[in-house]
This record gives C-alpha cells, structure tokens and sequence, in this order.
C-alpha cells in the first residue's frame, strides 16, 4: 500500500521528488552527445550513445529513438511524461527493444492493460535513480564499499551494480536478474540516460 502510494504521488506531482534539486545548465543545443566520462580506475569500458541530442529532454530524446521505443510507448502509457520532462535531475536505465522482447510471451502486453497501470509504473520507476549518476560514480562505488554498489530507486526498491570480468558495468535487480550497461552517460538536459539490454524487475512484481 506504501508504495502504492508512493507512484500515486510521482503521477501526480513529480516535481516533488526534485525539488531540492539544483537547476542543471542549459546544455549547447549543437552537441549531438556529451562526451563520455572518462575510465575510473576500474577501467569501464566506454560504448558510444546515440544520435540524441543534450539539449532535449529525455522524453523528447526517447520518441527520437528507434531502439528506445517501447520504453517510449509504456511511458506514455503510464501517464509518465512528466516526470521523465521534469528539470530533475534523473538517471534512467532504459531498457532497448529488444530486452523487452525478452520477456516472457505476454507480460508486457499484461502491464499495458489498464488494471495493471500502477505494476507498470512500479517496474518503469525501478529503472530511475535521483540525481544524475555517471558512470565514473557508479564505479567509483563499486571500488569503495568492496565490489558491490546499492542504490535506491524511484520505486523505493534497491538496485545493486557491480562490474562483470571484461570490467562492464552489471545491474542486479531484487530477483537476481541481471543487466549489462551497453550504453552509458548519455546526456540530456534535465539527466543521463544509460542503455541496458535486460529489464529491471523489483522484487514484488510478479513478471
């Protein structure tokens, strides 16, 4: 029930969970892309972004995006514009095409109906951190707190990233599911957008 009430009040407000925020800078509109952060110590593999530009919001860059699309289309679904358009800022790990369609056959097709909206928006928020996190943080706190790094989502619910052999970032969700970062740091005037090719699931979701 609390967290149900919990994703009633980002519908509602978003603007609540950033209102201790500092204004970011307006980004020059020419960039196409911020430049990638540079390697921590842990040596991260950096990949590239996409062709979105840093002076859009992420809700514009995302309807510019094919591989982004139906991240895109369960946003507007779940009445989420909003907050993904807000000033934040915000770090979403944005799952491409085709780890949704990874899923199991039907569960997202089970999410878009209308009693299910607020499951949808749970697993949507779960895929948002506070704050604009770069890369070099994250691995920053993964090298300090012993290999393992926590965060906690707009959800409430806690997200775990560690760095896999070959030094890629790696999200565990609460079922032990994991994701890889392909894309990371990819900027956008009011956060970060990070591609990943699995989705996120928190543990109370039954998907």
């Amino acid at each position: 029930m609390r967290k149900t009430v919990f994703i009633v009040c980002i519908i509602l407000n978003p603007c609540l969970l950033f209102a201790q925020t500092p204004a970011l800078k307006t980004p020059d509109p020419t960039v196409a892309v911020a430049q990638p952060a540079k390697p921590s110590k842990s040596s991260l593999k950096i990949i590239a972004g996409t062709n979105m530009l840093a002076a859009n919001d992420i809700v514009t860059n995302l309807s510019r995006s094919k591989e982004l699309s139906t991240f895109y289309r369960i946003v507007e679904a779940a009445g989420l514009n909003e907050t993904f358009n807000s000033k934040g800022p915000i770090t979403v790990f944005v799952p491409n095409d085709q780890a949704f369609a990874n899923l199991p056959p039907g569960k997202l097709d089970t999410l878009l109906k209308t009693e299910h909206k607020y499951d949808l928006i749970a697993l949507i928020t779960y895929h948002v951190l506070p704050g604009k996190i770069t890369a070099k943080e994250i691995g920053r706190q993964i090298n300090s707190n012993k290999g393992q790094a926590t965060f906690i989502t707009l959800t409430g619910s806690k997200l775990t990233a560690k760095l896999n052999a070959d030094r890629n970032i790696i999200l565990i969700d609460e079922n032990g599911g994991q994701s890889v970062i392909s894309r990371f740091d990819i900027s956008q005037n009011n956060g970060l957008i990070d591609i990943i090719a699995s989705v996120l699931v928190p543990k109370f979701k039954n998907l």
